[in-house]
């Protein structure tokens, strides 16, 4: 089938609803394609798979077949999955050699921004691979944190919010990957410039069981040390600036003042991020 599927007009524009697979599948607009020439896509944010629930899966799709197609683009010989990547694990696991798919005619572009948006939508990033997702997007496609919260229906505070978490030190960002700790307790770390630090405070929260609150008590307690702590963190005026400048640009924004005077830093990730922070400044 040769259907072209316009960006930005959500998940429903983008990729057949679950009825409408079905339909075609009847139809014999969907195929049967040998398992082994379906593969997964590279650019897939999803990197963790819960395997107590693909394996409930399998089990059901050994029992009933696998109802719903996979949605699959061309590529040669073999086929790339644009969604169902549950679905096929779980095929695979219950040694199904046939699976029935809807191919789609899509351009690369289509096929990154349908596995990020579905996977966004449904709910099936953590909270790391969703923060990845949203820069994509916004970093791939040239979109404003508005137009963002418009195709995904999130608020533009909250993929703020969810963007930071990638200021975090990479191995507490694995903590947060694997749910050893909380997103809530990633983002009351990013009070914490020190990267090192974030990952000992990471590693107490784990150790002594802490709660987001009792962490927010010790950071706080840490506050004397500068090393730790940077005195804007500590005054609630630069804070609340530093949250709303955060926010407004996506990024991590350090506010270092002294006497009355200072600077701000504000950090880019890429030529493209760059521009995206210059266009928001109109400079």
């Amino acid at each position: 089938m040769n259907k072209k599927f316009g960006l930005g007009k959500g998940l429903g524009a983008l990729i057949p609803e679950q009825d409408m697979m079905e339909e075609e599948f009847q139809n014999g607009q969907s195929i049967l394609i040998d398992i082994n020439k379906i593969k997964p896509n590279s650019e897939q944010p999803r990197k963790s798979f819960d395997e107590a629930k693909i394996m409930e899966l399998s089990e059901s799709i050994k029992q009933h077949g696998l109802i719903q197609p996979l949605v699959v683009k061309k590529q040669n010989d073999n086929y790339i999955i644009v969604a169902g990547e549950r679905r096929w694990r779980a095929s695979k696991k219950a040694g199904v050699s046939e699976v029935p798919a809807v191919v789609m005619d899509l351009t690369d572009s289509e096929v990154l921004e349908i596995s990020l948006i579905e996977n966004i939508q449904r709910q099936d990033l953590n909270p790391i691979e969703e923060a990845l997702a949203f820069k994509k997007l916004i970093s791939d496609f040239n979109l404003t944190q508005d137009e963002l919260s418009m195709r995904i229906g999130r608020s533009r505070t909250a993929i703020a919010n969810t963007m930071r978490l990638l200021n975090l030190d990479d191995r507490v960002q694995d903590y947060v990957i694997d749910g050893v700790i909380s997103e809530g307790h990633g983002r009351t770390l990013l009070a914490v410039n020190n990267k090192d630090m974030q990952y000992t405070l990471a590693q107490k929260v784990i150790d002594e069981k802490l709660s987001v609150r009792q962490l927010e008590s010790l950071i706080k307690s840490l506050g004397k040390d500068k090393k730790k702590v940077t005195d804007n963190d500590l005054n609630p005026y630069y804070n609340d600036i530093k949250e709303r400048l955060q926010n407004y640009f996506g990024t991590k924004v350090n506010i270092n003042s002294k006497k009355n005077k200072g600077k701000i830093e504000i950090e880019y990730y890429s030529e493209d991020d760059l521009q995206r922070i210059l266009d928001m400044m109109e400079v």
